[in-house]
């Protein structure tokens, strides 16, 4: 059996934090979410027809984003590791690590027509861990290797005492389960989905608080390896980094976006201490998977330190294999205000006006000069330089949009 590149850099991670090992993931569970669509749009669709990959094609993509060799890991539905680990026995003689999503609160549920991506969130699990390890109810001694070992827990805190409590109590149950049969997971922790009036002024210090708040109590096996969550920007994610040096953040990729949002995000995230990278939407709708991927392996990695560079390599590296981009390199190279939930989407920042085309890409590689903050922030910052502890959340985007404003001019 080949040696796991997660199991690696885990170890690495945890024996010094400074080191330069990066996580990447490939988040294949949407068949969990999304249902017809979760393959993603066919690339073989013609001009207005709603052609989707079918699971099997899905499928294929992930043996071969598998043999690619560049993933640590490939996170799947339950019904796709029974077939591809182990069955299939894919990942027998490669680095990359099998994972499957081991709850499915209602707040993923992100049918066409449904309505419960909007009600808060409920917790619910479809895979049973025993399935996930060996494809039966009740797993064999000796029969818990046949499958994954590794699934993505996931939470979503709406700022309710009973609905919260009910979360806590559903990821003790599986914790102890887990625990018990040897079952390894990874912690998802989703911002807020139907909060209400009692949506937090700080988004960012608060999923940080329940995540510090949640495990004080877990000991030994029963912790997650590394969190997932939404990147909340530089100093939530240095909070959460040095708080306790035992968790491995982790950032999730949210809704597609341009090339730019996902190549950024991956950049910033990791030079502010995250240490891991699970991409779904965001590979998936790629032009070319295995292109996308080899270019964010180079930013995780560090050979490629330039975001915006890495668009115009990424437009070229299309180029070279016949491929034409969904988007123009000037839209391709520009943010959008994103959305992280299963049922947002992505929309230009400047409210769908094209954006200008940005400068040499150099001066991305550097943290934008600071200035006064726009007149909706103006009143959060002191000295030029924005106070992000006394922001709202409208500020801070404020502040943020005007940032990329100075820096794209």
């Amino acid at each position: 059996m080949v040696a796991k590149s997660l199991d690696q850099k885990i170890a690495r991670i945890l024996a010094d934090p400074s080191c330069k090992d990066f996580i990447i993931a490939d988040a294949k569970d949407a068949d969990m979410a999304f249902g017809i669509a979760s393959g993603g749009k066919s690339p073989e669709q013609h001009a207005g027809e709603a052609r989707y990959r079918t699971l099997s094609e899905f499928r294929e993509v992930i043996r071969q984003n598998v043999k690619q060799g560049l993933l640590d890991i490939m996170l799947m539905s339950a019904s796709s590791n029974e077939l591809l680990t182990i069955h299939e026995r894919l990942f027998d003689n490669t680095h990359v690590t099998p994972a499957a999503r081991a709850n499915d609160t209602s707040d993923i549920h992100a049918v066409m027509g449904g309505a419960y991506v909007k009600s808060p969130s409920r917790p619910f699990r479809t895979a049973t861990i025993d399935h996930i390890m060996c494809g039966k109810v009740t797993c064999a001694p000796g029969e818990r290797s046949l499958g994954a070992d590794l699934g993505l827990y996931s939470m979503t805190f709406n700022n309710n005492t009973d609905l919260d409590l009910a979360s806590l109590n559903a990821y003790r149950e599986f914790r102890v389960e887990a625990e018990a049969k040897g079952f390894r997971h990874f912690l998802e922790v989703f911002d807020p989905n139907a909060c209400g009036d009692a949506c937090p002024p700080d988004i960012g210090r608060y999923i940080n608080d329940l995540i510090a708040r949640t495990l004080a109590g877990v000991v030994g096996k029963g912790r997650p390896i590394f969190l997932k969550i939404a990147y909340h920007g530089p100093e939530a994610m240095e909070q959460l980094a040095s708080y306790d040096r035992t968790l491995i953040p982790g950032i999730l990729g949210g809704a597609a976006g341009t090339t730019f949002d996902a190549f950024h995000q991956l950049w910033e995230a990791r030079r502010h201490g995250a240490r891991a990278a699970l991409y779904g939407r965001m590979i998936n709708n790629a032009e070319n998977q295995g292109v996308f991927i080899q270019h964010l392996r180079w930013l995780a990695d560090g050979d490629l330190d330039d975001p915006a560079e890495a668009v115009k390599s990424y437009h070229a590296s299309l180029e070279k294999v016949g491929i034409r981009p969904y988007r123009a390199l000037q839209d391709d190279i520009t943010p959008t205000r994103r959305g992280l939930a299963y049922g947002s989407s992505s929309a230009r920042v400047d409210g769908g006006k094209p954006a200008q085309t940005a400068t040499p890409a150099a001066s991305l590689a550097k943290p934008a000069a600071t200035k006064p903050a726009p007149a909706s922030a103006a009143a959060a910052a002191s000295n030029g330089s924005p106070d992000f502890k006394t922001m709202t959340p409208e500020q801070k985007i404020a502040w943020n949009l005007a940032r990329w404003n100075r820096v794209l001019k």
